[in-house]
């Protein structure tokens, strides 16, 4: 990471600017084109040294005020192909694999399911579990309480 990768760093940290052209925000901020930002930050995301360029909202401040995560355990050799499947569908915003952890935690499937009430939501689990069919050997939905501070990474001002 050179010092122009840091400073769009430092400058992207807290989100990207709302304005109409955040890259030429970013771009003044640092002192480059906003060219010059796009593909800097493109160069940080194949390298690994970013993740991912994305919105993260705030479910509740949208009226979505059952906010579940769903848990399944699946067959090891069917859950990425099952998993691709949860994923698309329009109920669920993402989902991922995660290890079991035998003998508490049988679920390798992770799907977060958004409703503005609790039958729309509970009708999203249920989208998933025709979807998995006779794969579901079981699932476990968690509905979120109370929002927790979503950051990533954080660098310092100074080197």
């Amino acid at each position: 990471m050179d010092e122009i990768d840091r400073k769009i760093v430092l400058a992207t940290q807290g989100g990207l600017p709302l304005v109409a052209k955040p890259y030429e925000a970013v771009g003044e901020i640092v002192e480059i084109s906003s060219a010059e930002v796009i593909k800097r930050m493109e160069a940080m995301l194949e390298n690994g040294m970013i993740r991912r360029i994305g919105l993260v909202p705030n479910h509740y401040a949208l009226g979505y005020k059952f906010n579940g995560m769903t848990t399944w355990n699946v067959p090891d050799e069917k859950a990425r192909e099952l998993g691709k499947k949860i994923g698309a569908l329009d109920c669920v915003t993402h989902s991922y694999l995660r290890p079991r952890h035998l003998p508490d935690w049988p679920y390798n499937i992770f799907a977060m399911v958004h409703g503005k009430d609790k039958e729309t939501a509970e009708a999203g689990v249920e989208q998933i579990a025709e979807v998995l069919g006779e794969h579901n050997q079981g699932h476990m939905v968690l509905f979120s309480t109370k929002i927790l501070k979503k950051t990533g990474l954080r660098l310092g001002g100074k080197k």
